[in-house]
């Protein structure tokens, strides 16, 4: 059903197929191009919503594409129409995320890890960080992102080869892997808890198939493959998804935080089989 609502989407020119949210990426594309005028390239959705598996508690992810790195006055402005945005009445307002791509760095994944412009999920100003800047999210731009407005996004980012797609993504799930292992106390709040769950789950599929994938795709993937021991905590994750600024203040259930880090260790182990650096 997704899959067929994604369709009807795009055929009907509408980036998603809920009115509130249109009305506020309509909002918050006209916002940034009163401040940046003819240095706006283009406003793209990417994420879930340009994978085509999205729901009511998903983030809305986007990336905008600049000639050049912002100036400073340019960057006030925009402070203050995140600030103003997420004011909105819609939900939506409170949950959008994304960064703002210099044309070059957008074009060239050799330039990932550099600091950009950046709104985090739930946040209502900027701020410097890497978040985006990966060679996934390239990836999901030129394959699938959503025009919000300018050029298709296959002409603003290179190819990018599936082995540097994979490696990334082996390099992440182990290296955040032995981060959560290593201190798990930051991470034991009911939405973490799930969140890492559902992240894995998508990350070994994205392994498997080569290309980026989502969350429901991977979770159902992961219990058709995985030992079915692991099914329960996988399907208990969803219930941690709504209302993350609450769930993110909530103890996780021990027992699930326990079987968490579990999964996390037999994830890793299950993917070094793919044998990205030998």
């Amino acid at each position: 059903m997704r899959g067929v609502q994604s369709l009807l989407v795009r055929a009907a020119m509408l980036p998603t197929p809920y009115p509130d949210l249109n009305g506020v990426l309509d909002e918050l594309n006209d916002r940034i191009h009163q401040v940046l005028g003819d240095q706006l390239i283009g406003t793209y959705l990417q994420g879930s919503f340009a994978v085509g598996d999205f729901d009511q508690d998903s983030d809305v992810d986007f990336v905008v594409a600049i000639k050049d790195d912002p100036a400073p006055d340019q960057v006030d402005e925009l402070q203050v129409v995140h600030d103003q945005v997420y004011q909105l009445e819609s939900e939506w307002a409170k949950h959008l995320e994304g960064s703002y791509f210099p044309r070059d760095t957008l074009r060239d994944a050799s330039l990932r890890g550099a600091r950009l412009w950046y709104l985090d999920h739930g946040a209502r100003s900027l701020v410097r960080s890497d978040h985006c800047n990966t060679v996934l999210v390239r990836w999901v731009v030129r394959e699938k992102g959503l025009a919000l407005s300018g050029p298709p996004p296959a002409t603003l980012v290179d190819p990018i080869p599936e082995a540097l797609l994979r490696a990334e993504i082996f390099d992440t799930l182990t290296g955040w892997g032995q981060q959560i292992l290593d201190n798990p106390g930051p991470f034991r709040n009911r939405f973490y808890q799930g969140f890492i769950v559902l992240s894995y789950c998508r990350m070994l599929h994205d392994l498997h198939t080569g290309t980026p994938g989502s969350k429901r795709a991977g979770a159902e993937w992961s219990k058709s493959v995985l030992d079915p021991s692991w099914s329960g905590l996988i399907d208990r994750a969803w219930d941690t998804r709504p209302d993350p600024a609450r769930k993110v203040r909530e103890p996780a259930d021990p027992k699930d935080f326990e079987d968490t880090l579990r999964f996390v260790a037999h994830v890793m182990n299950e993917s070094r089989r793919y044998n990205l650096h030998p």
